[in-house]
């Protein structure tokens, strides 16, 4: 916007007039953005750290620093926990995660304490986590049915902003719409965007207590299932494969995976309260069908 001004300055703009217009430091506009180049090794370090995150999900920084160079990986704890903060992912012990928000956001309270989930749509939970690539890495948004474990949407991008997550909500509400929502306490989760996203469809928002992991525990253990029958098990080469081996695997898993939670049926028969599994013409569906693009 400011180098678009400069550009075509109509009106004999001084840099210093510019700045103050768009209310901006003068020296941003000089800022040309350079493009982070992934090396192998950190590539290597962050997909070893998902992978050890998922089997220890309380070891902080220190322990997968102590992990890594046990593994011939020259990393500290500062640059682990810098890892960890560009993966969106936190030790789950007790104590503030300060990690993930930013300090003065505004946190919703918990409203699925002590409630009883009789019905589907009555609660969902969101969250993000790190998907590994050959070259690089991207991000998973998934929503879960509280009540079928059915994944009602997703999306997958390479940055880790606010964009993406609303994009995930906005294709679950093509199939429905919940009661309450429930995240962590993430950025992404307490921006202004994503919470007037919410009111505007009369969503209640929900968020995690102040160090209590298990109150999001419905789409920890989903991360959890997906990662090891689905991530560690496929190399993706881009991010388009992902998409597409992952949209497969949670058509899969919300039609096909027996879930002993709900009965040892399938999510899909469970969310839609039938006597029997969905097959055929009924399971193809758009309403059912999570959106990839």
């Amino acid at each position: 916007m400011a180098r678009a001004l400069l550009t075509n300055n109509n009106f004999n703009l001084t840099i210093s007039d510019v700045a103050n217009i768009l209310d901006i430091n003068r020296t941003s506009i000089y800022y040309e953005p350079v493009e982070k180049i992934i090396t192998q090794e950190e590539l290597d370090c962050k997909n070893l750290i998902d992978q050890i995150h998922t089997e220890h999900p309380a070891w902080g920084a220190r322990q997968l620093s102590y992990q890594l160079q046990s593994q011939g990986y020259d990393v500290g704890r500062r640059k682990v926990r810098r890892y960890m903060l560009e993966m969106a992912i936190d030790a789950i012990f007790p104590g503030p995660n300060l990690s993930k928000r930013r300090m003065g956001d505004m946190i919703m309270p918990y409203l699925l304490r002590n409630v009883e989930i009789t019905k589907p749509n009555q609660a969902w939970s969101i969250d993000i986590t790190y998907i590994p690539l050959a070259h690089s890495y991207i991000y998973l948004t998934a929503i879960i049915d509280w009540y079928s474990r059915f994944v009602v949407g997703w999306d997958i991008d390479d940055t880790l902003d606010t964009r993406m997550v609303i994009s995930a909500v906005s294709k679950a509400l093509r199939i429905s719409k919940p009661e309450i929502l429930n995240s962590d306490q993430g950025c992404q989760f307490t921006s202004h965007d994503y919470k007037a996203f919410l009111s505007e469809h009369r969503i209640k928002q929900s968020m995690d207590g102040k160090g209590r992991w298990a109150d999001n525990i419905m789409i920890e253990r989903w991360f959890r299932t997906l990662k090891y029958e689905e991530v560690y098990l496929t190399q993706y080469q881009n991010i388009r494969e992902a998409r597409k081996e992952i949209h497969t695997f949670i058509v899969s898993y919300n039609f096909d995976r027996a879930h002993s939670a709900i009965g040892n049926i399938a999510p899909a028969q469970a969310y839609l309260r039938l006597p029997h599994p969905i097959s055929g013409r009924a399971r193809k569906a758009p309403l059912l069908q999570p959106a990839v693009r």
